[in-house]
């Protein structure tokens, strides 16, 4: 019996069977341009035969650096956290790195250094952190590691390196457009306040409506689910001073939606409703939703930008938070005249 039955295959392996030396398999393997095409095409179809797998971390030691970036994020279907990772995946392989992901069920100390250190197996020259709630970054800011962090969350406060869309300007803008359409009685959906995204979109409701010199009405709690944007609009329903509603996510905004429509009360001729994320559906629910666009590519780029010039042991910029727009849809309208 060979004795590759018993064991896994090596480059001397992958040397033998394609009739070439180690060092050649080892310059195909980092895409080295001087190799011919059909000795590429021969050790690659011998290490495809063998299930050959190369050793990241040797090949690190080797080469000085890895060419990779580690991404740490908690399990969600949101469309926020998900658009995160998708850019900076992205980014980082715009910029010549390949990115290794580790996705938390929960997030506990252990489990974020267990992360850590199955990313640091694979030799990761730093880590992108997408911290939504508060446990998460909490943990992340705790880890002491020789590994350069990033921190996708939005608030510069609270990390050394931080990256994020400015949620408090966001919400103001939402906000000031519905006052300059003539709303002063605009209620606010909040999403769950261990949040930091959350509880800036909510003071920037907040420090838009005290501007104005009005009085905030008292917050509904949501989830950033469409049912708990159902349950807040079925209570603001039954609140006939209420003519605007600010949401902090579309998904819970599709839920206000359909709750004032099921009461009666038109949208936007009754009630104007403003969403935030501008995720795909939101020109296509009925009325299309007015919402406050966050430029997902551009935080990636951020992200992977600060990493980078960690990695390279540049001095820390101070960084700054990424402006959202506002995108008006026929969601939002001036009050009736006879409010």
């Amino acid at each position: 019996m060979s004795d590759l039955a018993t064991r896994a295959p090596v480059m001397q392996d992958v040397a033998r069977l394609a009739g070439v030396s180690h060092q050649t398999v080892s310059r195909v393997i980092n895409n080295a341009p001087s190799i011919r095409p059909a000795t590429r095409d021969r050790v690659l179809e011998a290490i495809e035969q063998l299930g050959y797998r190369p050793n990241t971390a040797a090949r690190s030691l080797v080469r000085g650096r890895s060419g990779t970036i580690g991404i740490i994020s908690t399990e969600s279907t949101l469309f926020g956290p998900t658009s995160v990772h998708r850019t900076v995946d992205k980014a980082a392989r715009d910029s010549g790195f390949s990115a290794s992901s580790v996705t938390l069920a929960s997030v506990t100390r252990g489990d974020f250094d267990a992360a850590v250190e199955s990313l640091m197996q694979h030799a990761v020259e730093g880590i992108v952190v997408i911290a939504g709630h508060d446990d998460a970054l909490e943990v992340a800011r705790s880890r002491s590691a020789a590994l350069p962090f990033v921190i996708v969350e939005g608030d510069l406060t609270r990390a050394r390196r931080s990256v994020g869309v400015d949620n408090v300007a966001g919400a103001r803008m939402a906000t000031q457009h519905l006052l300059d359409l003539g709303h002063t009685e605009i209620a606010h959906v909040t999403g769950p306040l261990d949040w930091a995204e959350s509880r800036a979109r909510s003071d920037g409701w907040r420090q838009a409506m005290v501007d104005a010199g009005l009085r905030p009405l008292e917050p509904i709690t949501g989830d950033w689910s469409s049912a708990s944007g159902y349950a807040a609009g079925r209570r603001l329903a039954e609140n006939p001073d209420v003519t605007a509603v600010f949401t902090a996510n579309d998904q819970m905004a599709i839920g206000v939606l359909l709750a004032l429509h099921e009461a009666g009360r038109e949208v936007p001729v009754d009630v104007s409703v403003v969403g935030f994320d501008d995720v795909p559906e939101a020109a296509y629910v009925i009325p299309p939703l007015t919402t406050v666009r966050q430029d997902f590519p551009a935080i990636g780029r951020a992200a992977i930008g600060m990493l980078t010039a960690a990695i390279a042991g540049e001095k820390l910029q101070k960084p700054g938070l990424i402006d959202p727009a506002l995108v008006v849809r026929r969601s939002t309208a001036s009050p009736r005249p006879d409010r």
